[in-house]
This record gives C-alpha cells, structure tokens and sequence, in this order.
C-alpha cells in the first residue's frame, strides 16, 4: 500500500513538472537521455510519459544544460522556473515540430538525429535583449558537443576539421549577448550546420542575420525560426533526386540550403512576416535578400513543419513586405 501510494506521489510529480514546455523539457532533459541508455533495465520517466495518451507533447521535449547535484533546490527551483518563463516566451505561436525538442536558456531547437543537424531552432528577439553587455565575450566561447545528446547521433568538431565547411551557428551567436552563457550554449554543435564559409555563412547569410537584428528597430518582437533544408535537383536523366554530402565519421549532413521565417509583432499587436531561403553556395554579396524571399509553406512543405502554427493566417497583416490578402 505505501508502495503504491509512493509511486502516486511520484507521477503527481513528473505531472506537475510537466505543465510547461520549460519546465519539462528541463526535468526530461536532465534524468531521461542518460537514464534511458545507461541502464538496462527498469522503465524510464520518459518511457512512461510517453505511454500516457494524455501527454503526447512532452515525450520529446528535454533540456540541453547539463544537470548539477550540487545546485542548492531552491536556486534550482529559480532557474527552471525562469527557463521555463523564457521558453514559453520564445515559443508563444508554437512549435513547429516536436522532434527531440531541447531547450537552451535562450534559444530552442529540434534535433535531427540521423543528420546531426538541428529541425529548427527559435529564437525571441527584442532591441533590449540584444544590446551589448560589455561582460560578454565571444572569443571566450568554444565550439562542443553538447553531453545530453547520445553519442551515437552527436556531432562533433574532429567531423568539422578539413571538410571545407565553417560550423554555421543557426542560432546567431550575436542574438545572445545578454548572458556569456548565453552565448556560448549557441556554440554547441547542435546548433551548427555545415556551411561554407567565404560567400556564405561569413557574408550572405551574416547579412540576413543582420537583417533580423535589424527588425528589432521596428518590432517590439521579432520571432525566428532558422533551418537546414535538403531540396531536390533535376538531374541528366531527367528525374529528381535529393543529394547531399556528409562529412565526418559521424556522417553530419550538409545542407543544400537554409531557410528563416520571421514574425514581427508591433506595438499594438500587428504580425508580420518574411521567408528566406538561401543556397548554401558562395552567393554574391551585392544580391538584395529580397531575391531570397519565398512564401512561408513553401519552407513548410520542404521541411515538414508548420511554422507559427499559432498565428492564423488571415491575421498576418503582411507577408514578404506585401500586404496579406
């Protein structure tokens, strides 16, 4: 009888610590990943909230920051509530896929397993959050891999060393200057992709960024979400195939191309949006990015996600600059 009344206290807890993307991608993330491969037997706390018909969501949804035992309960308390608080706020309109989602303490992402390359990764913009903090210091930052992914799906730096390609942040390492641990979590490996580097991620794409950086100017909020996206090509013999390298003894995929989608959201409530996508080739610098605006779905349909899921679409006021019809 105290058994089982332990174990009901037990689920009235994982219950509970689950009511909030936040704050259960934090407890999944710290006991489940390791728990679920370094023991053989036994039934996992993800296992079992994954066998519950009511809790589909957070089956996948754990926490990048590793866990310390050391952490006095009540400071641990504050930080999962305020992750928690930062991660409802990144991901207001939703998510766009539930793919190992890992939550960062700024930024979100979905990891692809089997590339080794993230879903998608959202971030939450606003001009006082990117202001400069004379205490945060990128050269400080080094590339890693993140511990709380399996090894058999991490990439990792040695897979980067002679391939040709740079480790493309998705989250921008200068959307992260609030914290220095902010922006080194966006130095993890899962939120890198291989790009190249002179024409691309060093010039084309750091102008996009920009550009989103830049939309804090006009916006009280600005939501990105950022992608790798594998597209097919016609080729000699006339059919369609998706190609694409890997490099690495890990096998890490390298993209064709990258997409972002963006919201805006005025003063008083007005939501914009802009789609981009760009090849990942050398791309000349005197393009306007406008040339790489496409319609929203058609990053949908390619990615298999559905972004800003929701924001209905006839309450979008603009799309690519141009009023929303």
């Amino acid at each position: 009888m105290r058994r089982n009344m332990n174990g009901m206290k037990q689920l009235a807890l994982n219950l509970a610590a689950l009511t909030s993307v936040g704050m259960g991608g934090w407890y999944l993330g710290k006991f489940s990943e390791q728990r679920r491969y370094s023991t053989d037997s036994g039934t996992s706390v993800l296992s079992a909230v994954q066998n519950m018909p009511g809790l589909p969501l957070f089956g996948t949804v754990s926490a990048a920051t590793p866990f310390t035992p050391s952490e006095k309960s009540c400071d641990m308390g504050s930080n999962l509530s305020s992750i928690a608080t930062r991660v409802s706020q990144i991901m207001k309109f939703g998510f766009p896929g539930l793919d190992h989602v890992r939550s960062y303490e700024d930024f979100v992402l979905s990891y692809d397993r089997r590339n080794k390359v993230a879903h998608w990764v959202f971030e939450h913009l606003t001009k006082e959050r990117l202001q400069c903090n004379k205490e945060v210091d990128r050269s400080r930052c080094e590339f890693k891999p993140d511990q709380s992914i399996h090894p058999f799906f991490r990439s990792d730096n040695t897979d980067y060393k002679g391939s040709g390609y740079d480790r493309g942040h998705l989250a921008a390492a200068g959307n992260h200057k609030v914290e220095q641990k902010h922006m080194e979590q966006t130095f993890f490996l899962t939120n890198m992709a291989p790009q190249v580097g002179k024409g691309f991620n060093r010039d084309s794409w750091n102008r996009l960024e920009k550009h989103v950086r830049k939309l804090t100017n006009v916006y009280k909020d600005v939501y990105v979400c950022t992608g790798p996206l594998y597209l097919p090509k016609r080729e000699a013999d006339g059919k369609k195939y998706v190609r694409y390298e890997v490099i690495g003894a890990n096998h890490v995929a390298v993209p064709t191309h990258f997409y972002k989608v963006i919201v805006g959201e005025t003063s008083d409530g007005k939501l914009e949006m802009e789609a981009f996508v760009m090849p990942n080739t050398p791309i000349d610098d005197n393009a306007p990015l406008t040339n790489f605006q496409v319609p929203p779905d058609s990053i949908e349909r390619a990615a298999g996600l559905l972004f800003f899921d929701n924001i209905s679409r006839n309450k979008l006021s603009k799309v690519n600059g141009k009023n929303a019809g």
